[in-house]
Order: C-alpha cells, then sequence, then structure tokens
C-alpha cells in the first residue's frame, strides 16, 4: 500500500501508534510505565555524583532523576527538569534541565531566546506569513523564551499557528513561575496517540486509521513480530543480525548466498540503510558494535557516506565513532524509548487492559 498510514491502537494492553510509510513500519509508540520521554517535573537537587559529571534528583513518588549538570546545584535546591530519556532497569531516570513546550506547530524554548522557522520550508511567502506570526505571538513575551515554528506550520492555517504558539507560551509561562516546591509532575509526557498526533503528521497522512481492528487490518502485529527476531533480511539476499547485551548491542552482516567479488560491500551498504530503522522499531541505544562482512578496506569511505547518509535524518541524537583497530564500526545511540523486546516480554499490571 503507497502512502503515508497512522495507526492507533492498542498492543498487548498497551495503547500504541504505529506509523507505515509504503506499507513497511517506519516508526512505533508504545506505552510505558515508565515517565516518558518530555514529561516535565520540578525535581529537588539530591547529591552529587562528580565522577559521573552530574547530580540526582527527586521526583515524586520515591522516583530518581540523573542530571548531568555537575555546577551551580547546591543539594535541596528546585529546579525544573524533563525527561530525556528511557531508564534501564533499576536505573535512574535520565533528565535535562533544557526544557521545551512541543506541540505540533511550535516549540517554545525557555533559555534560548530567538525566532526560527523549520529550514524544510522554503516557500518565501509561506515564511513571511509565519515570521509575522512569530513575532505578534513572541511579542510581549519574556526575553528569555524563544520560538521555533515546525515544518508542519508550513501547511497549517494562520490561526491554527497562532493559536498553537499562544498555548505553548502560556505553558511555558505558568509551568516556569511554577519552579519552587515539592517533586511535582507539572507536564506529562505525550501519550503514544498524541505523540502521533505532534510529530506524525507532517507531511500530512494519507489516513488516519483508528478504528477498533486498525492494528489487524494493517498488519502491524505481524510486522512488529518481525522485530522480535535477532535476524532481518536484506535487499540482495544478505542479513543483519541485532543481539541486545548488557553492555552493547552486538551487530553482524552476513553476505547470504552471494559469493560474487562486491558482495560483502553491497550487503553492507543494505545494512548500512537498514540500521537506523531497526534500531530505532526495536528501541535499542547505547555502544553499538557492527561487524561488517569482509570488503576492500579501500571502499571503506563508500560504506561511511551511506552510514552517514542513513542517520542524518533520523531524529535521536546518534554519534557515528568510527572504525575500531579490530574493523568494526562503532556508534553511540541515545536511548531514548524503552526496549521493544522488554515491553512485550513484560507487559505492566499498571497499565489498562486492552
Amino acid at each position: 500500500m503507497k502512502g503515508r498510514v497512522v495507526v492507533l491502537g492498542q498492543l498487548r494492553g498497551r495503547e500504541a501508534a504505529a506509523l507505515i510509510v509504503d506499507g513497511t513500519l517506519e516508526d512505533l509508540a508504545i506505552e510505558t510505565a515508565q515517565p516518558g520521554p518530555g514529561a516535565l517535573y520540578r525535581a529537588t537537587v539530591d547529591r552529587q555524583m562528580k565522577g559521573q559529571g552530574g547530580v540526582f534528583v527527586r521526583l515524586p513518588e520515591g522516583a530518581r532523576g540523573f542530571l548531568r549538570q555537575a555546577g551551580g546545584l547546591r543539594p535541596g535546591q528546585s529546579l525544573l527538569v524533563q525527561v530525556s530519556g528511557h531508564a534501564e532497569g533499576g536505573k535512574a531516570i535520565p533528565v535535562t534541565s533544557r526544557i521545551l513546550f512541543k506541540s505540533r506547530l511550535a516549540i517554545v524554548t525557555p533559555d534560548a531566546p530567538g525566532l526560527n522557522i523549520s529550514r524544510a520550508i522554503r516557500d518565501e511567502g509561506v515564511l513571511d506569513e509565519l515570521r509575522a506570526l512569530a513575532a505578534a505571538g513572541m511579542a510581549d513575551a519574556p526575553e528569555s523564551l524563544g520560538l521555533i515554528l515546525r515544518t508542519a506550520a508550513g501547511d497549517a492555517p494562520a490561526a491554527e499557528v497562532a493559536e498553537d504558539i499562544a498555548a505553548m507560551r502560556q505553558l511555558a509561562q505558568a509551568v516556569l513561575a511554577d519552579s519552587s516546591g515539592a517533586p511535582e509532575l507539572l507536564v506529562d509526557a505525550p501519550s503514544p496517540h498524541e505523540l502521533a498526533w505532534r510529530d506524525w503528521s507532517s507531511p500530512p497522512p494519507d489516513d488516519w486509521a483508528d478504528a477498533g481492528d486498525a492494528f489487524a487490518r494493517h498488519g502491524v502485529a505481524e510486522m512488529i513480530d518481525a522485530l522480535l527476531s535477532p535476524e532481518t533480511p536484506l535487499p540482495g539476499g544478505g542479513s543483519l543480525v541485532i543481539e541486545p547485551t548488557r553492555a552493547l548491542i552486538a551487530v553482524d552482516v552476513n553476505t547470504g548466498n552471494d559469493t560474487s567479488p562486491a558482495a560483502g560491500l553491497k550487503a553492507n551498504i543494505a545494512a548500512a540503510r537498514a540500521l537506523p530503522r531497526q534500531l530505532r522499531l526495536r528501541g535499542l541505544g547505547g555502544q553499538v558494535v557492527v561487524d561488517f562482512a569482509p570488503f576492500p578496506k579501500k571502499d571503506r569511505h563508500i560504506l561511511d557516506q551511506a552510514l552517514r547518509a542513513a542517520f542524518r535524518a533520523e531524529a535521536t541524537e546518534t554519534t557515528l565513532a568510527g572504525w575500531t583497530p579490530l574493523g568494526n564500526f562503532e556508534l553511540q545511540r541515545k536511548r531514548d524509548r524503552a526496549p521493544l523486546a522488554e515491553l512485550l516480554a513484560d507487559p505492566s499490571p499498571d497499565l489498562p487492559a486492552a
């Protein structure tokens, strides 16, 4: 099936949303028991961990966060933090003090002043209109507040853009004025359905499927089952094997039955193109070590280009560290969501039943 389809439903008792592009699963959001990225808290500074370059902070209900900021904080101090990633089992929730107020069209940025518009919008007439809306919407806002208009704003009616700017600005000012006191959840993370509406609506989907059998009709469960297998077939007959361990994510590339001289490079390029999507859908992050199929060392620059191109469009922060002395390739990907295998293997009793 051609086109973009957003599918809303339930998956094993959890609210879930799937983005399908031309019949291929491109993104997935599943409800978790942990506070999701974007949740905004008033926290209390607990104790510094100088060796780890940060501090623990107290969150509501006895939860702990870890903030990578060592200076300028004192125990007992109240501050605003936002969940920035997924906490591995037993570890503190990663948080940041660089908070954002994000909606479908606008992002208000405290302590980052300025008016900015998505570089994906290039029509000068649209840009002029958006600049005027941004200036009017932030005209009497505190100087410390900045604004970013997202790509979706380029296709939205002016009144809707103005309304979104006003809503995010009002929310930001209300939260920033409430920074003192005991730990408290101030803004919850978006649910999977809210996240789909906020982040997957540009370009506009060809269909929003939210009937009770939407997941079944679009084969989402089967697509997800394929992600629970370590092995993923690649175009051309090769395969990609992804195996998470406690320390790192190990990735192996195989050429399959192709024994031609170019088999290694072809399989490796196919693997490079598939890897960002596989890591995203499987919810895998941290250190990733790739054992590419054997290929001439002189062709590494070709594979480097393929990797850079593949990860360029990824929203998740990824660092391509490069080649190791033993000929593996290393990269670091931010842990911004729960691993899919863990979510589906251990349904939380705290979540609503399907």
